[in-house]
């Protein structure tokens, strides 16, 4: 069982940056991939970026890609999202994941347990 925390959101002008942070209970955080997700009001919770359990991998979605971050540290049992140059576009709620093994890093349903929730607001 894992449970995740995230923390980090708020309200950011154009061209800002933000980190946001995932923290997970349960001692065996350093075997889960993780993933952050976001899901914006109206529209389909879409894959943001994701990591392999060493953090020797990392995969993004197109739209975030050269912009956005993703990165753990297991010792801190904890996944960050630094975010940079934000745009309007990515006001979300944004979530963050853990697979115990996933077949592609994109997929939400490939994710065992999520976190709650942080709500990114980007004003242009």
């Amino acid at each position: 069982q894992v449970q995740l925390v995230e923390s980090g959101g708020g309200l950011v002008q154009a061209g800002g940056s933000l980190r946001l942070s995932c923290a997970a209970s349960g001692r065996t955080f350093s075997s889960y991939r993780m993933g952050w997700f976001r899901q914006a009001p109206g529209k389909e919770r879409e894959f943001v970026a994701g990591i392999t359990w060493s953090g020797g991998r990392t995969y993004y979605a197109d739209s975030v890609k050269g912009r956005f971050t993703v990165s753990r540290d297991n010792a801190k049992n904890t996944v960050y999202l630094q975010m940079n140059s934000l745009k309007s576009e990515d006001t979300a709620v944004y979530y963050c994941a853990a697979s115990a093994m996933w077949g592609s890093p994109k997929l939400y349903s490939e994710y065992d347990y999520w976190g709650q929730g942080t709500q990114v607001t980007v004003s242009s």
